[in-house]
């Protein structure tokens, strides 16, 4: 149980990947607080969570886009469970289509959520960690914002952007005790690859062919990767991206 007596925080935890990183963090002993937009879905997810593992667990709403939202999901858990020592922001949001078809409503929709959530909901946790002096922040990324994808622009680049925050960030804070890293998810079994596919499935195909383990990940395949990083075992690694992806990407 190696997060046993730890509290950690998921942010878009209702479902997918986030769902998957809340149950592999209780399943290694860490109470859990779901946050995700929906409160159904976080109080559905947190109840499931603490059912299988037997950890405390709370749901929380926030958009991650508002401050105010976000502080008073972080003050609630932390009412619940005690102080966040684990960060996984993972809400993120993306609207499949050609550049030149997407409307600025929708780029400040995907960078308020996937860029700005990220950095507003880990400034929130930040001051608590600094002053116990230990940490761990994982950015849920995207290898398209390593490499780029075709029909995700916007949402390409708010990845980039998650990726150099942490890294910006790991350097920031290291003296402190605290590592950030990020996981850079491949095609993975979850609502925004079926938005590929809906989009087009001759791309959604063509992905698919060429991962060299020629299927998508499973949310939990993502989620044992972001466990790693928030352990001990993972203690001296900071300011790295982790791509998995099936092969996809070799970066």
């Amino acid at each position: 149980m190696e997060l046993q007596g730890r509290v950690a925080m998921v942010t878009g935890a209702g479902r997918g990947i986030g769902a998957a990183v809340a149950d592999a963090l209780a399943a290694r002993g860490a109470a859990v607080a779901v946050c995700d937009v929906n409160s159904e879905a976080a109080a559905e997810s947190a109840a499931a969570v603490a059912g299988r593992h037997g950890v405390r667990t709370v749901g929380v709403t926030a958009d991650v886009s508002e401050g105010a939202a976000v502080r008073a999901a972080v003050e609630t858990a932390a009412a619940a469970l005690g102080p966040v020592d684990v960060l996984v922001n993972n809400a993120a949001v993306d609207v499949v289509k050609r550049f030149v078809d997407s409307t600025e409503e929708e780029w400040d929709r995907i960078i308020s959520v996937n860029l700005r959530g990220t950095i507003t909901v880990t400034r929130a946790v930040l001051d608590g960690m600094i002053a116990r002096g230990t940490g761990r922040i994982v950015h849920i990324a995207s290898d398209a914002g390593r490499v780029g994808s075709s029909g995700e622009v916007v949402y390409s680049a708010t990845k980039g952007g998650v990726i150099a925050f942490g890294k910006a960030l790991a350097r920031e804070v290291a003296r402190h005790g605290i590592t950030v890293n990020t996981v850079c998810p491949g095609p993975t079994d979850t609502a925004l690859l079926g938005q590929v596919a809906e989009y087009s499935q001759k791309m959604y195909d063509a992905t698919i062919r060429a991962i060299p383990l020629r299927r998508p990940a499973e949310p939990a395949e993502i989620a044992g990767v972001v466990a790693f990083l928030a352990t001990d075992a993972a203690a001296y690694m900071t300011g790295q991206t982790l791509s998995v992806s099936g092969g996809l990407t070799m970066v």
